[in-house]
């Protein structure tokens, strides 16, 4: 007899309230969803890959429950950064665009490795430019924006809802790091629509030569290949402040409506309990982590951590995480011969009918665990709590195994045997560093245990 399906509840927290929205609360069955896109001017490190995997797992899990999900995350191929690296690399700003093709093939690959889909939609800022200068004309028509010596600004003061996103108040702000000081500005909290360039670089328009700022460019890709409300935007919470803060009153002023219904934010990946960001220099890109850890190990380790809370990554949670992992697919996938071909999964495809009662509760459980603000690793627990009966019921596994393909994301690839052998050299250099701990000379511990990670020895007692 087959259980009849317990009546789910999608539930994400939204940034804006910190209240949980309930999506099935939504009529129809259909979601627009936008995510910022990288900026690609270097290799994406682990906090891309964390951000891209919790809204590649928001994007699964609606279409599992049966919405038609329209997903638009666009790429920045035109910013500073990019400029900065053409300069250095190629000798030139003009070939921005041979350091953005460069970069964000390769992110294409990362993330693929990492099972994410591809997107509905993934607009390049460059070939939307002409919507961007119609968006900031339509800002200056109503009064929101100004011209300024061949560059444009938002008046911050025409939008009086700025900063109920980031709980930012206008006057607490003041000119500092997040705000530039600009002599041709009304307001030194204004920011830039458009930016002047000299005459003949990059494009013309109504204000002469120049270049988008970065904000406008998501509300004009929004727009044109969403619509004037969202669903669900989401991102890093790097992002909340300005970048969200802004589009989000730019997009509101230009179509006089909620630009989204619900925020969501991935919180940080921390080294030694700090952000990691390439600005600071702390990061590990994914081609980094890939070339020591399984792709579908890395995607496992992120989802055993709530998406809004810091993830303070270590190579020793690594390396435990590749342990449940492969006892995962011992349970799930024993043969090693399971083929991964459920993107198309849906509980309504889904084959219930060999289950017994008892493993359809189970099931059941995990589903409306993970339906509860993406709690993935609260599911992961139900599984761990109830291994003897999944592997008791072949049937129940064959299940849980779809669901953790398609909707989780995760191959359940068998990994390879590895075998370390301590040779005596090893073993010196182990009996070295646990010495240099002791004596806190913190350089040289350090020294060694980036060669012992480079020949793959496992370091128990090891936070990077």
């Amino acid at each position: 007899m087959t259980r009849a399906a317990a009546p789910y509840h999608i539930y994400f927290t939204s940034t804006m309230t910190g209240k949980l929205v309930c999506l099935t609360d939504k009529p129809e069955r259909t979601i627009t969803m936008y995510v910022c896109g990288v900026t690609p001017y270097d290799d994406a490190h682990i906090g891309h890959g964390r951000c891209y995997v919790t809204f590649d797992t928001v994007y699964r899990l609606l279409h599992f429950f049966g919405f038609s999900v329209t997903y638009c995350r666009n790429v920045t191929d035109i910013d500073d950064k990019l400029l900065h690296r053409a300069q250095a690399e190629l000798g030139s700003i003009e070939l921005y665009h041979e350091i953005a093709k460069k970069f964000t093939a390769r992110f294409h690959e990362d993330v693929g490795r990492l099972g994410c889909q591809s997107p509905t939609h993934e607009p390049r800022v460059t070939d939307n430019i002409d919507d961007i200068i119609a968006r900031v004309s339509d800002l200056i028509t109503s009064g929101h924006a100004y011209e300024s010596d061949g560059s444009v600004y938002f008046k911050i003061n025409s939008y009086p809802s700025y900063g109920a996103l980031s709980g930012q108040r206008i006057a607490d702000m003041c000119v500092g790091a997040r705000v530039e000081a600009n002599e041709d500005k009304e307001n030194p909290l204004d920011f830039a629509l458009w930016k002047s360039e000299p005459e003949g670089s990059f494009w013309k328009s109504p204000w002469g030569w120049g270049r988008p700022g970065w904000h406008i460019e998501c509300s004009a890709l929004a727009l044109k290949y969403l619509g004037k409300t969202i669903d669900i935007h989401g991102g890093g919470m790097d992002l909340i402040f300005p970048h969200h803060e802004n589009e989000r009153a730019q997009s509101e002023c230009i179509t006089h409506t909620t630009f989204a219904n619900l925020w969501m934010h991935n919180a940080f990946v921390r080294v030694k309990q700090e952000k990691m960001s390439k600005s600071l220099g702390n990061f590990i890109t994914l081609r980094d982590a890939f070339s020591r850890v399984n792709t579908m190990v890395l995607r496992y380790y992120y989802s055993i951590h709530h998406y809004r809370n810091p993830l303070d990554f270590s190579w020793a949670d690594i390396e435990a995480a590749e342990k449940a992992y492969r006892r995962i697919v011992g349970i799930l996938n024993p043969q090693g011969t399971l083929a991964h071909n459920n993107n198309e999964l849906t509980l309504a495809s889904l084959d219930m009918s060999h289950v017994s009662e008892t493993g359809q509760a189970i099931f059941h459980k995990m589903l409306s665990t993970l339906a509860n603000d993406l709690n993935v690793q609260a599911a992961w627990g139900v599984f761990f709590e109830h291994t003897a009966e999944i592997k008791a019921e072949p049937a129940l596994a064959k299940v849980i195994a779809q669901f953790v393909q398609g909707v989780m994301g995760i191959t359940l690839a068998p990994l390879p045997e590895t075998e370390i052998i301590i040779t005596p050299e090893i073993q010196a250099l182990l009996d070295e560093r646990k010495q240099a701990r002791l004596e806190r000379n913190w350089k040289r511990a350090d020294e060694i245990r980036n060669e012992l990670i480079a020949r793959k020895v496992p370091l128990h007692d090891d936070k990077i």
